[in-house]
């Protein structure tokens, strides 16, 4: 699919360098426009409403995530492009789909396109539709730790999982119960079942999913109704459990 794109860049070496590499070697990304700020950068990205905005993170007053909360509705993916590699956690975990560090390795830049592209052909066709998942229900029991023993619950009865700190918060459609793990600890323990981590926060029973929502990261809303962000990095791979 074509990607309609914007580059927010303040050295103008380094967005000469992107637009060329784009033109020679994906040819599926139209450059909308350029800018240098971050002012510049939110007022052009308003104006064009891109699918795809390259972003350099350290920019005369301020970066990137200020440019990013100056948009809370943006429907566009982010790759981040930049020098600085103590940012790439923070970015993938809440803003980015993508991560390229300078000097741009070409390979790397075609991957960030094309995973972008997947996912938005994805996101175009399932949105607002009611969502019917690939895999079935997998029966199956886990074990909970409690002060006073353990709590066995049926697999197919968690709704969702959220981190608290180094505990996790395991929500039922009556009740939520508070265990002494780590939300990573439930990923894999339910690894081998429908569960996939859709956020740094979360951690969804996928056969609970009925709908799904495009925004900065997008949303699931899950058979209770609750509505559940989905960090930018996990978009790809929650969509590929439906059909």
């Amino acid at each position: 699919m074509t990607l309609n794109a914007i580059i927010v860049e303040d050295e103008a070496n380094s967005r000469e360098i992107l637009t060329n590499y784009l033109a020679k070697y994906c040819k599926n990304v139209n450059v909308m426009g350029e800018a240098a700020t971050i002012k510049d950068g939110v007022a052009l990205i308003e104006e064009k409403q891109p699918d795809l905005v390259f972003l350099d993170v350290e920019m005369p007053f301020g970066n990137a995530f200020d440019l990013l909360d100056k948009l809370p509705n943006r429907t566009f993916e982010t790759v981040f492009v930049t020098a600085y590699n103590q940012y790439a956690m923070d970015a993938l975990n809440n803003h980015a789909a993508y991560y390229l560090m300078k000097p741009i390795n070409i390979d790397e830049l075609i991957k960030a396109v094309d995973y972008v592209a997947h996912t938005k052909e994805r996101e175009d066709a399932l949105e607002g539709q009611i969502l019917k998942p690939k895999l079935n229900k997998v029966d199956g029991k886990i074990t909970l730790p409690q002060q006073d023993g353990f709590q066995v619950l049926n697999v197919s009865d968690i709704l969702y999982c959220k981190a608290d700190d180094n505990y996790t918060e395991i929500y039922l459609e009556n009740k939520k119960i508070l265990v002494s793990k780590t939300l990573k600890y439930f990923e894999e323990a339910l690894s081998e079942f429908s569960f996939a981590r859709i956020h740094k926060s979360y951690l969804v029973n996928v056969n609970e999913v009925i709908k799904y929502k495009k925004g900065k990261g997008g949303s699931v809303v899950i058979s209770s109704g609750k509505e559940l962000l989905v960090s930018a990095s996990k978009k790809k791979d929650l969509l590929s459990y439906f059909q």
